[in-house]
């Protein structure tokens, strides 16, 4: 018995050395955890589970029976996030580089599969060299049975990618399929074709940090939403955002205790609309001060700052937040911002998180770019999302709503549940001076100017919207944070069903 124990003990050893100390260091000198590491940090402290512990390859090629290294290359099991199971799989560069068999694969299938029968997030940590290529097609058909994972997963658990190193070819579609990706500044990339290719085929000189790194996919590309400084970082912060996640799309959103008041009186939210239409202001500001604490997650803050998006509580729960931010571009709504907030709506529906809206928009970005890029086609993958949303749905308009810019930003007439606006609201189809100069015609600066204000007047105000039902209530704006939690309560047993079909068509 005693031998059998010791043996055990020696085959762990074996898995958990990986590629052995020099690699190991290699891994270190770069600045990267090792794959256990890694582990360690994102889980609770000894909640880890690990399976196929002892898994190895079955290559038969170019030598590779006389190369074995139990566990293939990836650390795959289950753990606790702050007490709450989550399915993991974790790459080893030390490894054969990470790189991905037949075997490997299978190993990330289990426990994807794992994760959809229990009902758990799945959080992947990649930091691998691609297909392994002694194995052929094999480790090829490895990638895609990930991939058909990743689709069947999809609105049923949540998804999360690290990337934690190299992540190129074929590589790069698990974690695109995946809901959200972190990466890590100066030692992960991703790309479909190496800088090497580009040169060749394209005759561009570029590295591989500006073709794929983690500035340039949270910034240009909005492929990944966070970049960190280091892997701890991602990682830490990867435990915070699992945190915000429902376990999977029938539990409901988390809670957590919060001594936040429910009905915290906002004084300075009532000045915090400028005297100036055309005066930009903060928009976190407003969000900060309304959500539990002050806690918001923020998502692609570096990519179509005119947008905002990301997770907070609202008496303990999670809600997801988009909001216009007058800061950038006025708040306009243009192509890259409808494609970042409809995916992020989108997410939230699928998994019951409460959508939250702050309105400042003052209409769709002009020009030929835009239009020529296909604004109308991206813009309606934001009114989509919010059409198609039967979460609970609250809406405050702090200022301006043109346009079909009111419309998609969450109107009532996208169902939503409760829309409120300040009394700086202006909803109107457009701009004062715009209105007057196709109404009127005039070249007369001094009727321009009464007209003007005329409009001023008459419309940009949220009362005439009120009238219409269009407003459920106009509402001081130190009162935000309680007419939301009021709001949310209401709504926590809301039904809503679309109409039963295969699934949808949404303008992609």
């Amino acid at each position: 018995m005693l031998e059998a124990l010791e043996a055990l003990e020696h085959r762990r050893a074996a898995a958990r050395a990986g590629g052995g100390e020099k690699r190991v260091a290699a891994q270190h000198a770069k600045g990267k955890l090792t794959a256990r590491e890694r582990l360690d940090v994102f889980l609770d402290e000894g909640s880890f589970e690990e399976l196929d512990m002892y898994v190895e390859h079955n290559c038969v090629d170019f030598g590779m029976p006389a190369q074995v290294v139990p566990g293939d290359g990836v650390v795959t099991g289950s753990g606790t996030v702050n007490g709450r199971l989550v399915y993991v799989f974790s790459q080893d560069f030390t490894v054969f580089g990470g790189s991905l068999s037949e075997r490997h694969a299978q190993k990330i299938c289990k426990i994807m599969d794992m994760a959809m029968k229990v009902g758990a997030p799945v959080i992947g940590l990649n930091d691998s060299g691609g297909a392994r290529i002694q194995e052929g097609v094999a480790s090829l058909g490895g990638y895609a049975e990930v991939f058909q994972r990743n689709v069947l997963a999809s609105g049923v658990v949540p998804q999360l990618s690290l990337i934690m190193g190299p992540c190129a070819g074929g590589a790069v579609y698990s974690p695109a399929m995946t809901d959200f990706i972190f990466m890590v500044k100066d030692s992960s990339y991703m790309f479909v074709t190496g800088p090497d290719v580009v040169k060749t085929v394209t005759n561009e000189v570029v590295s591989q940090e500006e073709l794929g790194g983690a500035v340039t996919h949270t910034t240009k590309s909005s492929v990944a939403d966070c970049a960190f400084e280091n892997d701890i970082e991602a990682l830490l912060a990867a435990r915070d955002f699992v945190d915000f996640l429902p376990a999977n799309n029938r539990s409901g959103v988390p809670g957590r205790p919060s001594d936040d008041p429910w009905d915290r009186i906002e004084e300075s939210l009532d000045t915090l609309i400028p005297p100036s239409a055309n005066q930009p202001y903060d928009m976190h500001e407003l969000i900060v001060r309304t959500v539990d604490d002050g806690e918001f997650f923020e998502l692609q803050p570096g990519h179509a700052a005119n947008i905002l998006i990301g997770f907070g509580r609202i008496e303990g729960r999670t809600v997801g937040i988009v909001a216009n931010q007058p800061m950038v571009l006025a708040g306009c709504l243009d192509i890259n911002s409808s494609k970042k907030a409809a995916r992020f709506v989108r997410f939230c529906d699928a998994f019951d998180i409460p959508i939250v809206t702050f309105v400042d928009v003052p209409g769709f970005l002009p020009g030929v770019g835009q239009e020529h890029s296909g604004i109308i086609k991206h813009g309606a993958k934001l009114l989509f999302a919010y059409a198609e949303a039967t979460v609970p749905k609250i809406t405050v308009i702090t200022r301006k709503a043109y346009g079909g810019a009111y419309d998609v930003m969450a109107s009532k007439h996208l169902r939503g549940d409760l829309n409120y606006a300040w009394p700086t609201a202006e909803i109107a189809v457009m701009g004062a001076k715009g209105a007057v100069e196709i109404i009127f015609r005039s070249k007369d600066p001094d009727e321009v100017a009464a007209r003007t204000a005329e409009y001023e007047a008459r419309f940009a105000n949220p009362f005439v919207a009120a009238s219409k039902g269009f407003i459920d209530e106009v509402i001081l704006p130190h009162s935000t944070r309680r007419r939301v939690a009021l709001g949310l309560r209401k709504l926590r047993n809301k039904k809503l069903e679309n109409p039963w079909k295969k699934h949808d068509n949404i303008p992609l």
